[in-house]
């Protein structure tokens, strides 16, 4: 199964913008066509919508930080790239606090995360 990424432009893109879960190396490994037809659902509201970038991050905090998940690198990625499209610390929080209607745990894992890549900001 070892072909090129230029034969996979999903699993390409994601890697370029940084969006990308170090857990799919492995199945890229395993199985490249799977992550890449992945890859191509997942960016379909990515890449088209009315929502803006930054608003879409905020979303995906949410997602990785709900209980349900719990996914702090997922967190992290998605806190990163809320910064750089515009986000602030203050809706950053505001986005984990909603979270935690479904339980506090999403506070615990991600604002230790938010204050982190703050701080490396301020550096």
């Amino acid at each position: 199964m070892a072909s090129s990424e230029q034969d996979y432009p999903h699993t390409r893109d994601h890697k370029d913008k940084g969006d990308w879960n170090p857990v799919w190396d492995k199945i890229r490994e395993l199985d490249p066509e799977f992550l890449e037809t992945y890859l191509a659902f997942r960016s379909v509201p990515h890449r088209e919508g009315p929502l803006p970038q930054k608003y879409k991050e905020l979303i995906m905090i949410a997602i990785n930080a709900a209980t349900t998940h719990l996914y702090a690198p997922g967190v992290r990625r998605h806190i990163q790239n809320a910064l750089k499209a515009g986000a602030t610390k203050e809706e950053i929080l505001e986005t984990i606090q909603l979270t935690t209607v479904m339980g506090i745990h999403s506070c615990n894992l991600a604002v230790p995360i938010l204050m982190e890549e703050v701080e490396k900001l301020d550096d």
